[in-house]
């Protein structure tokens, strides 16, 4: 019998009989959906939920920060931290002002520990290739003939004189023969543990935007994914990419750390023509990561991080040459984008820690900072401007005709299938033909720092080395010809080394070529020492190879200690760029990146290309389909239905666009952003809790029952008019770190791109 609620007794229930308690269900929801925001998103972000900006998840991988809502989530840390009261909240906000600066200590303490390791260990590695020590077979031959601890200088001999120095075989041919084959060894363990750091790019989704948009290749064909090897080459492309605020996930992890530095001994040892420099920045950056990432003001924010790795990068330059300064220019000059005063302060600490901790542990034995400390004794003359100018244009030569050669080489040689997909084949060729090559020539048989050490001797007194008696001799034609096959090998061997799959750098190698070369122009000029020649042939080499200036020129007075001869490293590096320049406008690494597909946006040559072009903003406005792809009407009550949202965040995908969003108009007129990631993230996500919920909130305050996704709305995106000058959205991207800009039709001030 049905039950009557008019006809009540004593046994009526005091509470009707409910199916289904929905005011119950919704609140259920919404703790749910509150505990899946908490458990992603940071206590600053929850901050923000209710002002215009709106909250941020932490980036996906492989796309761009957002550099103002990064700044604007730091001034609410900010001002939390100092605005509290009391003795507690006082030591708390003096920490949180010195955090930068005692980070800054640890990552180059941490810097030079690895570097010294990393130099002990290569020392030793690269000798065994030639001999061992009867004594201790873990000593490198200079510790073992000259009883420097842990390392010495070194001889130009190859240790016939050193009794507890044992040669593999006394022959010549037997010595090279072992030299080869343990290069050969070192090669293949180097390559196959940075083997270990492979990583798979994303790849685009079926669909390749308007034109060639084929929804019938939805069928889900699987596309292959690209793949990069986190530890290969020098790194600094990839940080210069990071720091402009591109998201590369694991590059800066400790398994690359290691890998890099393990990578990097055997490397070197090979004798290729590459060096361990460039490397060390790649783990000097990794060292400031991890560091970053045990302070929670720099992990919850990836702007303050990439101020942090600026300062980083310093100390791996300053450990590599003892060169300081030279570290903080470099990473001014050639790496980071961002780079504001405080980052320069930090970054004079971290690379004056590192190198206060290098010199005390003091790899080389020396006791000395500068690796090539050098004293000719004599000065130039007016007329020598004109070598030095020679020197400049001989190494522009070399920069420009080694970034074409290499690109060209990069695009074509390693395209071949059977060297992309065994990298350990390449560099096992490249090990080989270097061996064949450079163990014939007494001047580059030797590792890359040596050779440097060796050509910028002063011959005042012949009798300490080789190439000395050599210069010393009436007849030094055979001498000179080594310098001309030294220098013509290093080009070609730098060519086909750049690029292979273990951690290498380019400095080395262009400073060993432009020794070679200067020392050779010093043969024909007797008024002062050659070495002057071949320091300043260096300096020239690897500005026309790098692009560097005022970086470069302060590294080499660090390196040989000669302040007298910063004039001839003016001239020879200025004009080594201006040449370089006009065969080749990219640098090596501009190449690299350009190579490896990474996106960086040069605002100087951005600059130069709209300034020519005389175009407007109006150009960037996408196709109709496009717009009516990522645009969404929302309607007065600022509700959209799920289903939309849904095919909308399909399209995005579908056309392969990591970084992109849908942008909401009310009538035309633009009211706010809302990122991919935040709609996937809201829609799969915090959207399981609300599975019968078909409508979403995206303007305005939501109600109960009503999947809310207004926090994630960015209510004040910045406009541009659509007759503006190309140059404004150009400056507008570089300078403010955008990762969207929304054009406006002039007059109306409606979206329309």
């Amino acid at each position: 019998m049905p039950y009557d609620q008019e006809q009540a007794n004593e046994r009526s229930r005091l509470l009707m009989p409910v199916p289904h308690d929905r005011r119950l269900s919704a609140v259920q929801q919404g703790q749910d959906a509150h505990s899946i925001l908490s458990s992603n998103l940071s206590k600053e972000e929850q901050a923000l939920s209710s002002t215009p900006i709106g909250e941020r998840l932490p980036y996906n991988d492989y796309t761009t920060i957002d550099w103002l809502h990064d700044l604007v989530k730091d001034s609410f840390r900010l001002r939390a931290v100092h605005s509290r009261r009391g003795l507690r909240y006082r030591l708390l906000s003096a920490f949180d002002s010195c955090q930068g600066w005692i980070a800054a200590a640890i990552i180059g303490i941490l810097t030079a520990c690895v570097a010294f390791m990393v130099d002990v260990a290569e020392a030793t590695v690269s000798d065994w290739k030639l001999g061992y020590c009867t004594s201790n077979i873990f000593q490198n031959r200079d510790s073992c003939c000259m009883d420097r601890h842990p390392l010495g200088t070194t001889k130009a001999s190859l240790g016939e004189s050193c009794e507890t120095w044992h040669m593999w075989m006394p022959d010549y041919w037997g010595a090279f023969a072992v030299y080869v084959g343990f290069a050969l060894v070192f090669g293949i363990i180097s390559c196959s543990v940075t083997l270990l750091t492979k990583s798979s790019l994303p790849t685009t989704a079926h669909g390749h935007g308007d034109k060639h948009h084929d929804v019938a290749a939805e069928g889900g064909q699987e596309v292959v994914a690209k793949s990069m090897y986190l530890a290969a080459g020098s790194g600094i492309p990839e940080i210069k990419t990071i720091l402009s605020g591109f998201v590369i996930p694991k590059f800066l992890d400790f398994k690359v750390l290691a890998v890099k530095a393990i990578g990097a001994v055997f490397a070197v040892a090979t004798g290729m023509c590459l060096g361990k420099e460039g490397p060390f920045v790649h783990i000097s950056t990794c060292v400031a990561y991890l560091v970053g990432m045990c302070f929670p003001k720099y992990k919850e924010n990836s702007r303050k991080m990439r101020e942090l790795l600026s300062a980083g990068c310093a100390s791996g330059l300053s450990v590599a040459f003892g060169a300081p300064i030279g570290g903080v220019l470099f990473a001014y000059e050639e790496i980071s984008t961002y780079f504001p005063r405080k980052v320069l302060w930090r970054a004079f600490l971290c690379s004056l820690f590192a190198a206060v901790v290098l010199k005390a542990l003091n790899p080389t034995g020396t006791g000395k900072l500068a690796l090539f400390q050098t004293n000719y004794g004599t000065s130039y003359k007016a007329i020598h401007y004109l070598v030095f100018v020679l020197l400049g244009v001989a190494g522009g030569l070399f920069g420009g005709v080694f970034c074409k050669v290499n690109f060209l080489w990069s695009k074509s040689f390693r395209k071949y299938s059977i060297i992309k997909h065994h990298p350990v084949l390449e560099v096992f060729l490249v090990v080989l033909v270097t061996g064949l090559l450079q163990y014939p020539n007494p001047l580059t048989r030797e590792p890359g720092d040596v050779i440097i050490k060796n050509l910028l001797v002063d011959c005042r007194e012949p009798s300490g080395s080789w190439v000395c008696r050599m210069e010393s001799q009436d007849d030094n034609r055979r001498y000179i010809g080594w310098l001309i096959y030294g220098t013509v090998v290093k080009l070609v061997l730098t060519i086909i080394t750049f690029g292979v799959k273990v951690p290498s750098g380019i400095i080395i190698p262009a400073l060993d070529a432009g020794c070679l070369f200067g020392r050779l122009v010093g043969q024909w000029i007797t008024s002062i020492s050659p070495g002057i020649f071949a320091m300043v042939g260096a300096a020239a080499f690897l500005a026309g190879v790098s692009r560097m200036t005022i970086s470069l020129c302060v590294i080499m007075f660090e390196l040989t200690g000669e302040l007298e001869y910063t004039v001839p490293h003016m001239i020879a590096i200025l004009v080594a760029k201006w040449v370089a320049d006009a065969l080749e406008r990219e640098g090596v690494y501009d190449l690299a990146q350009t190579v490896l597909g990474h996106p960086f946006l040069d605002l100087d040559h951005s600059t130069g290309i709209v300034q020519k072009a005389n175009e407007l903003v109006e150009v960037l406005i996408p196709p109709k389909q496009t717009m009516n792809e990522i645009t969404v009407d929302v309607p007065k009550d600022g509700i959209v239905s799920r289903k939309i949202l849904d095919d909308k965040l399909d399209q995005l995908k579908r056309r392969g666009l990591l970084d992109a969003g849908l942008v909401l108009v009310q009538g035309g007129m633009l009211q706010g952003y809302l990122a991919e990631g935040e709609l996937d993230f809201g829609l799969r996500t915090l959207g399981a809790a609300w599975d019968a919920t078909p409508r979403v909130k995206l303007l305005g305050n939501a109600e109960e029952g009503e999947l809310d996704l207004s926090m994630f709305v960015d209510r004040t995106p910045l406009t541009i008019c659509a007759k503006a000058p190309m140059e404004y959205a150009v400056e507008m991207f570089g300078k403010l770190g955008l990762r969207h800009l929304c054009v406006v039709e002039e007059g109306s001030g409606r979206l329309v791109g």
